[in-house]
């Protein structure tokens, strides 16, 4: 697949003097693994609807809207109502499977241990992304659903993120489109490669590797 950078914006302007660094995380397959419940959810679609989803196929596209991948399943006129269908199953079946991506809760305490603030954004609805992070114990200090790609710039504006960190060349958008530092963790469909050619700042394995990273931004 080939993946045009999107065009940096101007830098989201420095935080105000003593207010703490705030960074971004996407969710799916940055903070949480979420394809054991999504799995799940789009079995228990399938067979309510009686429609033919390979859900294991589903499960490799992770990262942009809903809306994108039930277009592959139906016809335009009918995404907007399956989609409303699956959200409505989605907290019996995709809650209780998922759990943390290696790393996770390191990262999200590296960031606090050093005064800073954490914001999820995440293409996700934001009920079932907060659903996921109170069903792990992931305390983000704020939660911004329903953003992809460069749609994310507007949440990370508004809290004045200077590190994104995401799993996708959409993450990597979203993080250049607002000023952000952009950090890809590798963890997700897109391999390290492309996440480097979509202008990534900083490519990471996974999150296990965050903290020292993160270390050294300070130093």
């Amino acid at each position: 697949m080939t993946t045009t950078p999107a065009t940096p914006a101007a830098p989201t302007p420095p935080p105000a003097p003593g207010s703490p660094l705030t960074v971004g995380f996407d969710l799916d397959l940055t903070l949480i693994d979420t394809r054991p419940g999504i799995r799940a959810a789009w079995q228990a679609f399938a067979a309510e609807t009686g429609a033919e989803i390979d859900a294991d196929l589903v499960v490799t596209r992770l990262g942009p809207p809903l809306e994108h991948e039930m277009a592959y399943w139906f016809p335009e006129e009918h995404v907007t109502e399956m989609v409303a269908r699956y959200r409505a199953l989605y907290p019996t079946y995709a809650i209780e499977p998922s759990h943390p991506m290696p790393g996770a809760r390191d990262a999200i305490e590296a960031v606090r241990e050093a005064g800073g603030r954490t914001i999820v954004v995440t293409a996700k609805n934001g009920p079932h992304a907060e659903l996921h992070l109170a069903h792990l114990g992931i305390t983000p200090d704020a939660v911004a659903g329903g953003l992809w790609a460069e749609g994310k710039a507007e949440a990370l504006r508004a809290h004045g993120a200077r590190v994104y960190v995401g799993d996708h060349v959409g993450d990597v958008r979203g993080a250049m489109t607002a000023g952000a530092l952009s950090v890809a963790v590798a963890t997700g469909p897109c391999a390290a490669e492309e996440l480097k050619e979509a202008g990534a700042d900083v490519v990471l394995p996974d999150l296990t590797d965050f903290r020292p990273w993160w270390e050294g931004y300070l130093a």
